[in-house]
């Protein structure tokens, strides 16, 4: 998949200048600041010859006009450090975490999350609410086994800071991990949800009214192999499943959620010194809403050929499928849960395809792709069902998963067939052959 950037690959140097004096000496350039592995810094540029007259003579500044010296310099330039802003007005965090609240000397610092969020973008997210913020400064995680950049977060107040938390956005920067099961489990749950749907052409990623996530450009972090997995900025609104977003709110959140993973993926590359921007793709471009709908037995998911077996019908009467075209399609089923109890994941953005390549590997009973066909590995348990296959495209991941255990129903009851054996062949078979890498004939030992 091709991302959507303008022209210019690889990272970039970045300056920083260092502050002036408000009396004396002439300016000197500090050394510019790392800000993680994927920075590459140049040399600081020189602010001309220094002037070789003597010293002005000393003028004798009370500490309040000094200070008000200081804010006005800050005011008239925007790329005051956040640090030196929270430190003047006294909520720096520490560990390089900023707050700040919206009505509090706006013009000392950038705007939030990495001076992304302008205040249009704000309001479009939390309306008209007080919001308070806390950045962290990107870079990377010297006790993380991968790279982890930073965190964001704002949270909108319903009455004041005092009142009640209505909204909460978390922003996270990170490369997703082949290890454990936070990001081969958790995050998919999340960001692979059945009600995504994908940014659109050039953008390798997805949004729903209450997640959306987009991956740094190749270009920025480095080029891959078959290993690496992708560095995605990912943004998260309440719960999982609704949160406190009402159904009429759902497409405007949607819209607003994905003008603000462009914004902040953006300013993100900005930060770590990589060329190139996304373009914020249309409301209209993103597709319909997803929903629920009764299940079709002989077509499961809406996969012609993938046929549930009757002894679940009763409990799996219900399904949303999401995805299409994009980097993931999942369709979720149910009877009551709202966030579906049996999930089925088929990943083709090679980088996160790959974060499911351990648990194909090493849970459960190994499966080995047909001799003569498409390369393929993979593992099955009586809960889930991983497969990886090496297709034209890159790494593909097919998962089948039961998320909480389906009960079956029937005069077979005790007999019926493990659900997840029962589904992975034909659910890779099929879904093999709609993204055009097949045939696949899994059999199961």
């Amino acid at each position: 998949m091709t991302d959507n950037t303008k022209a210019g690959d690889g990272a970039q140097a970045r300056e920083t200048t260092g502050a002036r004096e408000a009396t004396g000496a002439p300016v000197t350039t500090g050394a510019p600041e790392t800000a993680g592995a994927l920075e590459t810094t140049g040399a600081p540029e020189t602010t001309g010859a220094p002037v070789t007259a003597g010293p002005p003579a000393p003028v004798a500044y009370t500490p309040r006009e000094r200070a008000s010296l200081l804010l006005r310099r800050l005011v008239r330039s925007r790329v005051a450090q956040a640090v030196t802003a929270a430190g003047l007005v006294g909520v720096l965090l520490g560990a390089g975490t900023v707050a700040w609240r919206t009505d509090t000397l706006p013009l000392l610092s950038p705007d939030p999350c990495w001076d992304t969020f302008d205040s249009d973008l704000v309001t479009r997210v939390f309306g008209d609410r007080e919001t308070v913020a806390e950045t962290q400064r990107l870079r990377t995680d010297p006790n993380s086994r991968v790279a982890s950049y930073g965190q964001c977060r704002i949270t909108g107040y319903e009455d004041g800071e005092k009142g009640r938390a209505a909204r909460q956005l978390t922003v996270q920067v990170h490369t997703l991990s082949r290890h454990g099961a936070r990001d081969s489990r958790v995050w998919p749950g999340e960001f692979l949800a059945s009600d995504m749907v994908p940014l659109g052409e050039g953008l390798p990623g997805m949004v729903s009214p209450s997640r959306a996530w987009l991956a740094l450009p190749e270009s920025c972090t480095g080029e891959p192999d078959i290993l690496s997995t992708r560095t995605v900025v990912d943004l998260a609104m309440g719960d999982v499943t609704d949160g406190d977003i009402a159904p009429r709110r759902a497409p405007k959140d949607r819209a607003a959620l994905s003008d603000a993973v462009v914004a902040v993926t953006n300013g993100v590359l900005r930060e770590l010194g990589c060329s190139g921007t996304y373009t914020a793709p249309a409301p209209e471009k993103l597709g319909d809403l997803v929903g629920w709908q009764d299940t079709d037995p002989d077509a499961f998911c809406g996969i012609k050929g993938l046929r549930l077996p009757a002894a679940y019908r009763d409990a799996l009467n219900r399904v949303r499928a999401g995805g299409g075209s994009g980097p993931a399609r999942t369709c979720e089923a149910t009877r009551n849960s709202p966030s579906g109890d049996l999930r089925l994941t088929t990943v083709v953005e090679p980088g996160v395809a790959r974060v499911f390549a351990e648990d194909a590997t090493h849970d459960g009973t190994s499966l080995r792709g047909p001799k003569g066909g498409t390369p393929g590995w993979g593992s099955v348990n009586v809960m889930r069902g991983v497969y990886m296959a090496q297709c034209q495209s890159g790494d593909v991941a097919f998962v089948v998963e039961e998320v909480k255990s389906v009960i079956s129903k029937g005069e077979d009851k005790g007999k019926e067939p493990n659900l997840v054996r029962a589904l992975l062949p034909a659910y890779v078979e099929a879904e093999a052959e709609r993204i055009g890498c097949g045939p696949i004939r899994l059999k199961l030992p």
